[in-house]
Order: C-alpha cells, then structure tokens, then sequence
C-alpha cells in the first residue's frame, strides 16, 4: 500500500513557510553566486564588480525558488539544483541590466538602487549583462551541476531557448514595438508569455529535467509555469498603474508615458485582476498530480497575485 501524501499546511500558515523558504533560497542562491564571481583585483575587476552589482543587489528570487521547489518534488540534491537556480538569476539579472539601459526601458532605479548604467556606465554594464549570461551557461555545462552529460545538455538548449529569440529576447523586441505599434490583447499576451513567461517555465521545468521526470509531470510543470507567468506580468501591469516607486523600488507609469498597450490599458483595472486571480487559480490545479506535494509551489501562485514589489 503506497504512502497517503502529507497533509498540507493551513492558508496561514503556508504563507509564513512560503516566505520563510523564499528567504532561504535567497540566501543559498546569492551564497552561490557569490562564490561564483569572487571579488577580484585584476585589471578586468570592474566588470566583475558590475556583474556583483546587478546580480546581487536584491529581489525575490522568484525563479530561483521556482527551480528549487520543483527540484524537490523529485527528490532532486539540493547542491545541484541551487546552481541551476543561480543560473536562472544570471540570465534574468542580465536581462534587466539591459532593459533598464536608455536604448531600452532608459531607468534610473532598480530593486530601490541606481541601475547599473548608473552606478558604472553604459558600456560596462553591457559587458556585465553579457558576463552573467554566459557565466549561466557555463555553469549549466559543469559536471557540478549533473553528472549525466545529457541532462546537463537538456539544461543548456532548454535556457537558450528561454531566454533568446523565441522566447525572453523576442518578447523584448516585441516590448520596444509597442512603443509605436498599438497591440491587441493577442498580441500583448504573446509578448509577455515571450519575455517574462517562458524563463518563468524554464525555471519550473528544470526541476523535471534535473530528477527525469515522467512527461505529464513536466507538463504539469509547464502549464502550472505558463498561467502563472501570465498573472505574474497582470499584476506587474497593475503595479506600474496602482503602486509607487517606494513600494515597487523602480520606476513607475512607465508603460503610459511610452504608450505601451498592457493588460490593465486594455482590460481596465477591475478585469485585469479578476483575469489575474483566474490564471493563478487555474495555476494551482495543475498541480494537483502532484497530490499535495507541492503545497509551496501552489502558496506561490497566491503570493504573486497579493505582492506589491
């Protein structure tokens, strides 16, 4: 007779665990990644010191927590899915390095500091955004991460496609066309599944593909991924109308000024979080072949759509 799965914790109470874990797994993540770009005194030093700058200067750490939760529903070793994590902060903290440059999204605050073209300049921050996603694949790379060369190789094609032109670097493309091109709901959603959804997936899946994982259950992983993604940007869309710098710590009414169509511009703000509770609802029940097991995972859908940073 199989095991009954464990009962999980109340509503309250998986709220104080949730926020507990996502404050570990901050600090595993960051420890890691510390390690990993050690202060330096050579002549190259201030692109590392940049690197350490725009990767570690806060956040929540909420792909990280997306790769270590899903790691742990397959009994992943913890050492090797908190490298894989480190590495999806890299690739996301190089990312809005270069949204934030005045080509791009032109801020002056990230995660309540100057961005990094501030804090350095221009030219350094490319080549720091440029180091940290490669050091990502790198890291993938490493017998350190798995010692089976095709799980490893599995890690690497499935981030590169996450994170380039079908996916993170189209859906930036998209985002600068809609500074002049008036969007649908259609097309918005595409971007956004684009550029904040498919490294959202990437993080949930790569538990699966660290443990081997049956195909319903990574499909599981990735539908949970993709409604959650969704809601993720909603309620950003509405942080950027409802919330302030001092909450959000970046810049707000951003997508206005441009005159970006977002869901809250084009659904109104009653109707994007009603859409926003839906995703995160219908993401919860993807869970469910996991049979209670993933209680965190699901405490997670709530806490995106209730944050207000």
């Amino acid at each position: 007779m199989e095991p009954s799965a464990p009962n999980p914790p109340g509503l309250t109470d998986v709220q104080t665990i949730l926020k507990q874990a996502m404050a570990d797994c901050a600090m595993a993540v960051e420890n890691t990644i510390g390690r990993l770009l050690p202060s330096t005194d050579l002549a190259e030093a201030r692109v590392f010191d940049a690197m350490r700058y725009g990767c570690l200067n806060g956040g929540k750490r909420l792909r990280p927590f997306l790769v270590l939760q899903s790691a742990d529903l397959f009994g992943v070793n913890p050492d090797c899915a908190v490298r894989v994590a480190a590495a999806v902060e890299m690739v996301h903290s190089y990312s809005l390095i270069h949204d934030d440059l005045p080509a791009m999204d032109d801020s002056d605050l990230r995660r309540g500091k100057p961005t990094c073209h501030k804090a350095f300049d221009e030219a350094t921050a490319i080549l720091a955004g440029d180091g940290l996603l490669t050091l990502a694949f790198e890291l993938l790379a490493d017998h350190a991460t798995h010692e089976d060369p095709n799980i490893r190789c599995q890690l690497v094609a499935a981030l590169a496609k996450a994170a380039g032109g079908h996916g993170m670097v189209g859906g930036q493309m998209l985002d600068l066309i809609a500074e002049r091109e008036a969007f649908d709901l259609g097309t918005t959603t595409r971007l956004q599944r684009m550029k904040t959804g498919e490294m959202i997936a990437f993080s949930c899946e790569a538990g699966g593909i660290l443990g081997k994982a049956p195909p319903p259950q990574r499909a599981a992983l990735r539908a949970y991924a993709h409604d959650l993604g969704l809601a993720f940007q909603i309620v950003d869309d509405l942080l950027d109308v409802e919330g302030t710098e001092a909450e959000t710590g970046k810049s707000v009414g951003r997508d206005a000024e441009a005159g970006k169509a977002t869901f809250v511009s084009i659904l109104g703000r009653d109707r994007a979080r009603a859409q926003a509770d839906m995703l995160a609802g219908q993401a919860v029940a993807h869970l469910d072949i996991f049979e209670g097991r993933a209680h965190l995972l699901k405490a997670v859908a709530e806490f995106v759509v209730a944050r207000r940073a």
